[in-house]
């Protein structure tokens, strides 16, 4: 390890006793955005200086093995030496790796809930079902790993799946995980529809931002909003909507539109229609500010384009190829029905093997 790379953990000690010190201050909690902020922080360096020390650790245990080994005579006690030796040198590679990822500039939206927004693209009614299925993968998902996901509006197809879906995801690192999905999506499969067993192209675009806290939301004039109100479609049945409670919000200055009608309430219809507006506008600020400051580093995400190709779902082939980073999974059938570690995981190490190799460079 490099002595930069050391003098830094070293410095993360000195900031963990420097939080505890502000964290123990009573006037800390009396604003409590500030209060989370530090606690956030002070869970991530404790974390960071727990491995750093035990790293120290095993330096230790391994001078004391290998001094032990030279100068022993008994062939018992060598051995026992050499055993520890191995050890010690296995848990220093282990630790090694986990102490450079600890100094990778984490995303602060990372640990944020997200909203998935899916919209159906080219190839009309394949691309509303495909985007239908690309809903059940992603409700699929969360269920697995016991997130809570809610529909925030939705636009149905005639012949099934959506026009469009916007998803409101809430768990543990939600966006960390899902920001990846990012981006175009095309499906290769004979539709029900075509009876020649022509195999058809379409595509659909999945965009993922972070819900923002309260205290990160964009402060709206309501002089810059329209709002409408309208009755919400479907099927009918007990439930129909005989009232106008759906509501579609408008930012005027840049005509991001949200709309929710979930809710049989207004009031909460326009409440969540608030947040997914809140989360574009904060998307857009991001999105414009990275390009001012030509933020343009190599990202797994690409440039945020919507139309990025960033996979393929070959259903004939059974074929799944995620083209940012050459991945090709058998096992489609698996992935739509929810198993989408097999592809996320590569994406996140990648990223992690970028951000490592950056650091590297840096201090090398």
């Amino acid at each position: 390890m490099s002595p930069k790379i050391r003098e830094q953990f070293e410095r993360l000690a000195l900031r963990l006793v420097e939080l505890d010190r502000t964290l123990a201050d009573p006037q800390v909690t009396t604003d409590l955005g500030r209060w989370r902020a530090l606690a956030r922080e002070h869970a991530e360096v404790q974390r960071a200086v727990d491995c750093w020390r035990a790293y120290r650790r095993r330096e230790h245990d391994l001078e004391a093995a290998r001094e032990l080994h030279a100068g022993e005579s008994d062939p018992a006690m060598a051995a026992l030496a050499a055993e520890e030796i191995a050890a010690a040198q296995a848990d220093l590679e282990r630790l090694d790796a986990e102490l450079h990822e600890a100094l990778l500039p984490t995303d602060p939206d990372d640990a944020r809930n997200a909203f998935v927004e899916i919209r159906a693209g080219t190839g009309g009614d394949e691309s509303a079902l495909f985007a239908g299925d690309l809903a059940r993968m992603y409700l699929r998902y969360a269920e697995r790993r016991g997130w809570r996901t809610e529909v925030m509006s939705e636009s149905a197809a005639e012949l099934g799946g959506f026009k469009e879906l916007v998803l409101r995801v809430e768990g543990e690192n939600v966006y960390g995980r899902l920001r990846f999905e990012s981006g175009g999506h095309r499906v290769q499969r004979v539709p029900a529809t075509e009876s020649q067993g022509r195999i058809h192209t379409s595509a659909c675009t999945v965009a993922v931002l972070p819900e923002p806290d309260a205290a990160d939301e964009i402060t709206l004039d309501p002089s810059a909003l329209r709002i409408d109100t309208f009755r919400a479609s479907g099927a009918g049945g007990q439930h129909i909507n005989k009232t106008d409670s759906a509501i579609r919000i408008t930012h005027l200055p840049t005509g991001l539109v949200a709309e929710c009608q979930d809710d049989r309430s207004q009031h909460r219809n326009r409440a969540k229609a608030l947040a997914v507006l809140q989360a574009r506008l904060r998307d857009k600020e991001r999105s414009e500010r990275q390009a001012r400051e030509a933020a343009t580093r190599k990202s797994l995400i690409g440039s945020g384009d919507r139309s990025d190709r960033i996979r393929t779902y070959n259903f004939p082939q059974g074929r799944l190829t995620d083209h940012r980073i050459g991945l090709t999974l058998y096992q489609l059938p698996d992935v739509i029905e929810g198993d989408l570690d097999p592809v996320i995981r590569p994406l996140m190490h990648e990223d992690q093997a970028e951000q490592l190799a950056s650091l590297e460079n840096g201090n090398a």
